[in-house]
């Protein structure tokens, strides 16, 4: 496993947050996670890289125990992540916020630039290479996200709504994307409210309730589940999913 999580527990005085959640990545899948606003789910990202400490449980990441480190050291160790309120240094050009990330790796300038040229490249976005971060749409901007974290050359990534707020076109494209980063030989860890789009590009999905983790599975099997579709999917989906099918 390249992650495996142990009852991790994470409270915010006399709120916990996150209960006792276990679950894995297999190396080379895509893993969904989702739930309801305030189920927990980027609190766990936060825990996961580093940026909140749990009070409870273990974290292991290849096989290394990563509660207690610091956000940077556990991206040298190869975990990257996006946030859901993207916000590149605007004042920057595409290239430059790109070298951010290259920057994690190493000192030197010309290899930095030479890597986020091709993280842009792989992103779509070289073409945008020299125009400042503040003149990008929303869906632009996401890529970049997506490309300053690829530029720290991670094993393991976190995306953290991505597609949200992208028109269908977007979502789209942005489902191309993922799955490219997948066949590059990244692994994913995403929360997504899009259940169109997380049901067609998982491997399996992990749901987050209250912070306790209510079901994990095929999208199939996660998709069906009465607590789930009680707590987070609603009769809707079930009725759009029979509608479809």
């Amino acid at each position: 496993m390249i992650l495996q999580t142990q009852a991790v527990t994470k409270r915010f005085g006399g709120l916990i947050a996150i209960d006792k959640v276990s679950f894995e990545i297999r190396p080379g899948e895509i893993l969904g996670l989702i739930g309801p606003n305030g189920a927990g789910k980027t609190t766990l990202f936060n825990t996961i890289t580093g940026f909140l400490t749990p009070e409870e449980g273990s974290i292991q990441f290849d096989g290394k125990e990563i509660v207690g480190l610091k956000s940077y050291d556990i991206c040298h160790l190869g975990i990257a992540r996006t946030f859901q309120l993207v916000k590149p240094f605007g004042k920057m050009t595409v290239l430059q916020n790109a070298m951010v990330g290259a920057l994690s790796r190493t000192n030197h300038l010309p290899i930095a630039r030479e890597v986020a040229l091709e993280k842009l490249q792989f992103v779509g976005l070289y073409e945008k290479r020299s125009v400042l971060a503040s003149a990008l749409t929303i869906s632009q901007r996401k890529r970049l996200e997506i490309a300053r974290a690829l530029c720290t050359h991670p094993k393991l990534m976190l995306l953290d709504e991505v597609m949200g707020g992208l028109n269908p076109t977007e979502v789209r494209e942005i489902i191309q994307l993922v799955e490219k980063m997948r066949e590059s030989g990244n692994t994913l860890f995403i929360i997504e409210h899009i259940m169109a789009a997380i049901m067609s590009i998982c491997d399996r999905i992990v749901v987050l309730h209250h912070g306790q983790k209510i079901a994990e599975g095929a999208p199939r099997e996660v998709g069906s589940n009465p607590q789930v579709i009680k707590a987070y999917l609603g009769k809707e989906y079930v009725l759009a999913q029979h509608a479809e099918s």
